[in-house]
């Protein structure tokens, strides 16, 4: 029981370490302060789901999840072309409150706050993953091959244009060089990889609901970003680790489940803030959240 316990903790691991080195793409090394993270999170659950209980093959639901998500990250950027710093952040933001609403609100589809249940596990050619140990070797490999992609993208040459993005705009600009297409890409291919990341989360827990993709996310995501380093996509995935874990330790302290939910905001919360008091660049992170 133990050791499936343990299991859970790596899976989850494994799928947040997408999620969020995705979002520090985005963040950390284009400088887009991009809010909307965890709605792109959601529309590749959703989306993954829907085909999957539709008859569509696993592998191709996971691939569409994240083309779907990476289009709304598209349309997303041409939203908010014209916003940058605060504004940017409030608006994709309240991008992520409209995502959650279509949600909550298109019954029809997404049987609103009762949730969808019994999502099937994924099956690829043939092969159904059922044991929570199968699950935690394909989420490895996704998850290893996700940022490995997602790494050799950020120390491209490629790389050193979205960081001339994020430091000096109009530098950049005078050498010709295309910032919204930057941008445009950068939030597209963050937003994919989240999409993936929501693929992997729906059929593991094989049930969603609105409120498994809302504000509290969120704060969980900054965290780990914010902790591990802006840019440093290794810090990244140690502080997913760290943070992952934390938490868990409040299981084995006996207090009521009501509880124990809110304790655990509470704690992303203290670090956050105590991360940006006394630790701006976070432990591994080379540049400031500005």
């Amino acid at each position: 029981m133990l050791t499936g316990y343990l299991y859970n903790i790596l899976i989850f691991s494994g799928i947040y370490a997408i999620l969020t080195v995705s979002l520090n793409m985005a963040v950390g090394f284009t400088g887009l302060l991009n809010l909307g993270h965890v709605a792109f999170f959601g529309i590749g659950a959703y989306t993954s789901t829907l085909l999957t209980m539709n008859g569509v093959p696993y592998i191709v639901s996971l691939i569409v999840a994240g083309l779907v998500s990476s289009v709304f990250g598209v349309i997303l950027m041409y939203a908010v072309r014209k916003l940058k710093g605060d504004y940017l952040a409030l608006a994709t933001l309240g991008f992520s409150f409209v995502v959650y609403s279509v949600m909550l609100n298109w019954s029809s589809l997404t049987r609103g706050p009762l949730g969808i249940p019994g999502i099937p596990k994924p099956e690829l050619f043939g092969w159904t993953i059922n044991t929570t140990s199968e699950y935690l070797v394909f989420t490895l490999i996704v998850a290893t091959v996700s940022i490995y992609i997602i790494n050799r993208i950020t120390t491209s040459r490629y790389g050193k244009l979205l960081e001339a993005v994020r430091d000096d705009e109009v530098g950049l600009s005078v050498y010709g060089k295309p910032i919204f297409s930057l941008k445009v890409r950068s939030l597209a291919i963050s937003a994919f990889f989240a999409g993936i990341a929501g693929s992997l989360f729906a059929h593991h827990i094989t049930f969603i609901d609105p409120s498994s993709f809302y504000i509290n996310d969120l704060v969980l995501l900054l965290t780990i970003v914010l902790v591990g380093g802006l840019a440093n996509n290794k810090g990244v995935i140690i502080a997913t680790v760290i943070i992952m874990l934390i938490p868990e330790a409040l299981r084995f302290v006996d207090m009521p489940s009501s509880i124990l939910g809110p304790a655990r905001q509470m704690i992303y919360a203290i670090v956050l803030i105590g991360i940006l008091l006394f630790k701006p660049r976070g432990l591994f992170g080379r540049i400031d959240l500005e």
